[in-house]
């Protein structure tokens, strides 16, 4: 009886082909382009479709296989357990202590430790560890000279007895990327120094089963502007550039690949990133695989993911929690080994406690409340992200062909193509922000009217760093718009944008509103007003306001007449603009009104050009 009923309730649901939806869609374009209305055209070298069927899973090869299997894709274990990783910053030692055995309380179980001091000793890292019991959590060490430290962790190791098989220690030894950021890095990237204090690390932990020696700073490329298949196919290529290092030092594939950590960002860009950490899986479980491991487990991507501080605004900051939670959900729900939230205050001082509290209970809240932990893969199966991956990593294998091509990720790197590619994705991005192709919460559309900025940004805080020569400097995407709007607010003077409401009443409002946002990110004081009954008395309202700007709000019927109007009335006693971008702009230039602004402006060049204008 069940079977029948079934039956039945599905045959009141038949099948819908693929064409009918097409001329479904068709119908509701009435006309307009399919392609420019409905396909997002992303900056990552693929278009992705308005929807997806149960067709465009065929080919995807990958298809079928378990979380815990080769290529990897669903995951890298039958569970879905991450841990929440934290970074300690080591100055002093013994409060350095203090703060990591609070965060162990606090439901941390990853710790970081990034040593600041330039001579770290045997009882630094005594004082360091006091009260923490080694084999109960992972330890992660970086900052200044990460070999030493290694030596000397290996050394306590030894020392205390501990088994080889409890623990679990990474270090952040990174030579090719994070030679990047720096002027003077661990060594240069064909050093033969280095590397083989590397191969010495490797070849003393080969008994340590939970040791990784090197960490992959793949985050550094998307902090510095690239796009999410730049930064999965660097990271692999520098990845396959240390595990060829290592195979050419007379280790086999599986000792190698067992010594190597990647550490990703994850930005905003929801269902992308979970796609990039499936991608990424599955690409260099088959790179490893190619040098013949005896055991697949050795094609692992061991994948610690942080969350984007690029995106990270230090106007309206705590929009910063809102960014780091939905990031924290796309790498839980992709699979990581573990994970840090960036506190939401990162990009104008140093955390608070609070700041970091919250930062670690986003994890824990995902973790305890939400149940992620629970679920392995839940994006599995889904059309969309399916394709995603199967699209990212398509894009990702052609760029990191293109790299072997040129030699190898340290051929391409020596010879700036890396650097100059991100350079060139950051360019783009930063256009996108200018013109709120892209956006910013708080930074480039809708800002906080009444804010002003907290004592705490310094100028420093919205300085984009210099890259000098081969180098890559991370920065933030909405510095530009922070520093103009940080100049208003600390200038001295408060400039005033005045709405002239009149004629059609919806247009002149929903004008208004776009016109309060559009000059209120750059620190303008915005006077809104419902409507006025004539251009005569909206005039009259805005010079008695004192306001140095005047926006016309009208429909594009209505600007002909009232435009020149409003523009004679008010004479050159403010800066007149017209908001939006109507047929008649030729006739209205020819009248003296010059400044118009629509979706279509540069919203940075713009603000700044009225911004000089008052003198600020």
């Amino acid at each position: 009886m069940a079977n029948t009923n079934r039956e039945k309730l599905f045959a009141e649901f038949p099948p819908v082909p693929t064409e009918q939806w097409e001329a479904a869609i068709a119908a509701d374009l009435k006309g307009a382009d399919y392609e420019r209305k409905l396909v997002w055209k992303t900056g990552e070298g693929f278009n992705v479709r308005p929807y997806y069927r149960a067709e465009n899973l065929e080919g995807l090869r990958f298809l079928g296989s378990r979380a815990g299997e080769f290529p990897f894709v669903r995951g890298t274990r039958a569970h879905n357990r991450w841990r929440v990783h934290q970074t300690v910053e080591v100055e002093c030692p013994k409060a350095a202590n203090a703060e990591a055995l609070k965060l162990l309380d606090a439901g941390v179980d990853s710790l970081g430790f990034r040593i600041a001091a330039d001579a770290f000793t045997a009882a630094d890292l005594d004082t360091l560890l006091a009260g923490i019991h080694i084999p109960a959590v992972e330890l992660v060490f970086g900052g200044n000279h990460p070999a030493d430290v290694a030596e000397l962790v290996l050394a306590k190791l030894e020392k205390e007895g501990i088994a080889r098989e409890e623990a679990r220690i990474s270090f952040c030894i990174d030579p090719l990327v994070q030679g990047l950021t720096q002027k003077g890095c661990f060594c240069t990237p064909d050093g033969g120094k280095c590397f083989g204090r590397i191969a010495d690390l490797v070849r003393r932990t080969a008994e340590w089963k939970h040791i990784r020696v090197v960490t992959v700073s793949g985050h550094i490329f998307s902090n510095a502007g690239s796009t999410i298949v730049e930064e999965l196919a660097f990271t692999l290529a520098a990845g396959h550039d240390y595990l060829v290092r290592l195979i050419d030092a007379g280790f086999t594939a599986d000792e190698a690949a067992r010594k190597l950590r990647f550490s990703m960002n994850v930005t905003s860009n929801y269902f992308m990133e979970m796609a990039k950490f499936r991608a990424g899986r599955m690409l260099w479980a088959n790179i490893v695989k190619a040098y013949g491991p005896a055991r697949e487990c050795a094609c692992k991507m061991y994948t610690h993911a942080v969350t984007s501080t690029w995106n990270q605004t230090v106007y309206d900051p705590y929009v910063n929690m809102l960014r780091g939670t939905t990031e924290a959900m796309s790498a839980s729900i992709a699979g990581v080994h573990s994970m840090e939230v960036t506190p939401f205050d990162r990009s104008f001082e140093s955390p608070t406690d609070f700041a970091k509290r919250i930062a670690r209970n986003v994890q824990l809240l995902l973790k305890h409340e939400s149940h992620f932990d629970q679920v392995v893969d839940p994006a599995g199966g889904s059309y969309y992200i399916e394709n995603l991956t199967q699209s990212i990593a398509t894009e990702a294998w052609k760029l990191f062909l293109e790299i072997e091509e040129k030699g190898g990720y340290t051929a391409a790197y020596e010879s700036g193509w890396i650097v100059e590619r991100v350079k060139a994705s950051a360019a783009a991005k930063d256009k996108a922000i200018a013109t709120r192709r892209q956006i910013l919460l708080g930074a480039n559309q809708y800002p906080n009217f009444n804010e002003t900025a907290a004592k705490e940004v310094t100028e420093a805080a919205v300085e984009s760093p210099k890259a000098e020569g081969n180098t890559l400097a991370p920065y933030r995407g909405a510095m530009a718009f922070e520093r103009m709007r940080l100049h208003t607010d600390r200038g001295g003077k408060t400039p005033r944008a005045f709405m002239l409401t009149c004629g059609n009443l919806a247009m002149a409002r929903a004008r208004a509103q776009f016109s309060c946002n559009f000059f209120a990110c750059a620190g303008i004081k915005v006077m809104d007003n419902t409507f006025f009954k004539s251009v005569e008395e909206g005039v009259k309202a805005a010079l008695e306001s004192k306001a140095e700007i005047v926006v016309i709000c009208s429909s594009d019927d209505d600007y002909a007449e009232l435009a020149p109007k409003a523009k004679e009335l008010l004479g050159d006693k403010v800066i007149f603009v017209v908001a939006g971008a109507p047929a008649c702009a030729p006739e209205l230039e020819a009248k003296g009104i010059k400044n118009f602004i629509s979706v279509k402006s540069n919203v940075l060049e713009t603000l700044g050009h009225y911004l000089t204008e008052m003198g600020i």
